[in-house]
């Protein structure tokens, strides 16, 4: 009796199917497994380049760190307009000033300022914290160097300096004060709109701009000006002293170029920065002393914003206000 050793075809295809579908599955996993490992390589690598950068931005400057630790004159900035909360607010510029005097090694102080100016009240926290350091530490000198415009408030805290110096085509002055506002009455009159303002006080609403201004109003904030302006006055003039060559027209609000304010006693001489440094404090290696904001600081400041103006989006109903 025989044995029939003949092999189905039907069932050798399937085998071999079956096989092909092995072979492409496992070499289909393999290159999977490739590209998992080329990604994740690469994602390594970029999380590496990302750690890397954040350390190089957080690591201080190796070389103005060890010059920090030998004689240098220090720098603080005053940039843009002075304000709460503003890189040219009271609160930066004094911490980065009472730095740079504490340091043993400073041999002398650059106050950097381009400004239009701003608030009397900042500026007038500046000016009295260069009088106190100034007293405080009599062997370290500071001076003023005003670069493309030191106006008004700007100006206010640089009569604080020792000595003044500018470009010749430097904006300086405007020794004055200002109130800015607007009156839409007429426009409101065509417009068929009535203003309805109650209020606790008799003057508590004056200078409002949807009601005709009254001229007790304006006389009062005139002498209001008036008060900040000689208080602006006094203080250039403290500051400047003898130098200073009073015109009929130095209080009046006008701006010169630095070259004609060495004529009129605001400024003393001509330089930048780093003549200042080199050739009036004789150090020539300077320091950045004015304070910086990080990544985080910024990034949250951003996102405070963000969130504040949803929640102003919500909170746009009636409100009553003290201010």
């Amino acid at each position: 009796m025989t044995s029939n050793q003949n092999t189905d075809p039907t069932q050798e295809q399937t085998s071999e199917w079956q096989r092909d579908l092995i072979q492409k599955l496992a070499t289909s996993s393999l290159a999977e497994q490739r590209r998992a490992r080329r990604w994740g390589i690469f994602f390594k690598f970029l999380t590496f380049a990302y750690l890397v950068g954040i350390v190089y931005l957080y690591t201080p400057d190796l070389e103005m760190d060890a010059a920090e630790h030998k004689r240098h004159t220090a720098l603080v900035e005053l940039k843009g307009v002075i304000a709460p909360d503003k890189e040219a607010g009271a609160d930066n510029v004094i911490t980065g000033l009472r730095d740079a005097f504490e340091n043993e090694n400073t041999a002398g102080v650059i106050l950097r300022i381009n400004s239009p100016g701003g608030s009397p009240v900042q500026a007038g926290y500046i000016n009295d914290e260069i009088k106190r350091l100034r007293s405080k530490y009599p062997d370290i000198p500071l001076y003023a160097v005003i670069s493309d415009i030191c106006a008004s408030g700007g100006y206010y805290v640089a009569a604080a300096a020792d000595k003044i110096y500018a470009d010749k085509a430097s904006i300086v002055g405007s020794i004055g004060v200002r109130m800015d506002g607007f009156g839409f009455v007429g426009a409101m009159e065509k417009l068929g709109v009535e203003r309805r303002l109650i209020t606790a006080g008799e003057h508590k609403g004056f200078l409002d701009p949807f009601q005709p201004a009254k001229a007790s109003d304006i006389a009062h904030v005139k002498n209001l000006l008036a008060d900040i302006h000689s208080q602006f006055i006094n203080v250039v003039r403290e500051g400047r002293g003898e130098r200073l060559k009073e015109t009929p027209d130095l209080f009046s609000g006008y701006v010169w170029t630095g070259e004609q304010s060495i004529d009129l006693g605001l400024v003393d001489e001509l330089g930048s920065a780093g003549y200042v440094a080199r050739e009036v404090i004789g150090a020539e290696t300077i320091v950045d002393y004015t304070p910086q904001e990080d990544l985080l600081q910024k990034f949250s400041k951003k996102l405070g914003t963000a969130m504040g103006r949803g929640v102003g989006k919500v909170l746009t109903s009636e409100s009553i206000s003290l201010q």
